[in-house]
């Protein structure tokens, strides 16, 4: 995922959490907000220490961006999100946190419908 895809600065993580507008599943939360000046969807990623070591932090945090990658094409464009990975997305399969993902994402009703 390209850089200009992510949130870094605290700035914007505490503008997007002041929002607070949140879903969550056993896996995620997801904190949105919707920008009208942009071009992409943003994403922000928080991963505790609870989760487990470094690699295990870092190894959630490929999963998630990865799957969002993926589910790209059925984001809306004018969003800025926030995912926290609870300590119950350690140690899971991509495939697993992919589905839990598009469940989080289908309950705060960001995913457009498929046409399947």
């Amino acid at each position: 995922m390209r850089k200009t895809f992510r949130i870094k600065k605290p700035e914007e993580f505490q503008q997007v959490f002041n929002k607070h507008h949140s879903i969550a599943n056993k896996y995620f939360i997801v904190y949105q907000m919707t920008k009208t000046d942009q071009k992409h969807f943003r994403v922000g990623l928080s991963v505790s220490k609870k989760v487990g070591k470094a690699h295990d932090r870092v190894w959630v945090k490929r999963r998630i961006r990865q799957s969002l990658l993926e589910l790209k094409p059925q984001m809306p464009q004018e969003l800025d999100l926030l995912v926290i990975a609870r300590p119950a997305a350690a140690h899971q399969s991509q495939k697993f946190l992919k589905e839990q993902m598009i469940h989080v994402l289908k309950l705060a009703k960001i995913l457009k419908e498929e046409n399947a």
